[in-house]
């Protein structure tokens, strides 16, 4: 099989941030990057699949050469060679970046073309729909269970309260859910090996952004918290602050 999957990197989620001066960006100082987490799904579930059916997985990435760090940890994963579509700044708009992706993927000969469910800066899940649509393939999201077989595929997904099950012909487009592959941790050899692994650079045909972020700013502060008595003398007061001031009674 041959398959590509397409990667983000974004802010680890776990590290605090502030706003850059422009009130459009992070700051990036201080920042730690790292492959989205439903993209860390989805490659694995290629590599899954290239193990039990034979062919190569390619991961491909848009952005800065800071992304070449992400991609080199793919390639120390397992995949068999990775793609950097430079562009100084990746845009918010998810058209934009599926017209790039579109324009790098179209006659590869793909069998499967992955994304992750969402990317875990924006949580849009738009771009891997839209990159099915401009390549003309179907498309599954949110996939928790996947099955493929000779020239099709059956996928489950996890609705609330239910989950569906959907049937497809390759090649298609599928976004990758959490909860069906934890993500492999590269061995030693695995990380020799990827500096030795092919990774090409060439310019993203990014397509021109309709969405901007127009300005950023963080939550206000929550006021504090008071103590207005104890025991059942501060009920009549507390139960007069709710309605008078919090208003949810």
């Amino acid at each position: 099989m041959q398959i590509a999957v397409c990667i983000k990197r974004v802010p680890d989620m776990e590290l605090r941030f502030s706003i850059a001066a422009d009130h459009k960006s992070l700051d990036p100082a201080g920042l730690k990057y790292e492959m989205g987490d439903f993209d860390g799904y989805a490659l694995e579930v290629g590599l899954q699949l290239t193990e039990k059916q034979g062919g190569e997985v390619v991961i491909v990435s848009v952005g800065p050469d800071g992304v070449q760090e992400t991609l080199r940890k793919g390639l120390a994963m397992g995949a068999a060679r990775a793609v950097q579509l430079k562009a100084d700044e990746v845009p918010v708009d998810g058209w934009a970046i599926a017209q790039a992706l579109a324009a790098e993927l179209t006659g590869g000969g793909w069998d499967l073309i992955l994304f992750g469910r969402m990317a875990t800066d924006t949580a849009h899940g738009t771009v891997g729909p839209m990159t099915a649509e401009l390549l003309g393939l179907p498309c599954v999201t949110a996939i928790s269970q996947l099955d493929v077989t000779g020239s099709s595929g059956t996928a489950r997904r996890d609705l609330e309260g239910a989950s569906e099950s959907v049937q497809f012909p390759l090649p298609a487009v599928l976004t990758i859910d959490e909860g069906i592959a934890r993500p492999r941790l590269a061995s030693l050899k695995g990380i020799m090996a990827a500096k030795k692994k092919p990774l090409e650079v060439k310019p993203a045909q990014l397509g021109r952004p309709n969405l901007v972020v127009e300005r950023m700013e963080l939550p206000a502060d929550r006021p504090p918290g008071r103590i207005i008595g104890e025991g059942p003398d501060a009920v009549p007061e507390l139960l007069r602050l709710l309605q008078t001031e919090a208003k949810v009674l």
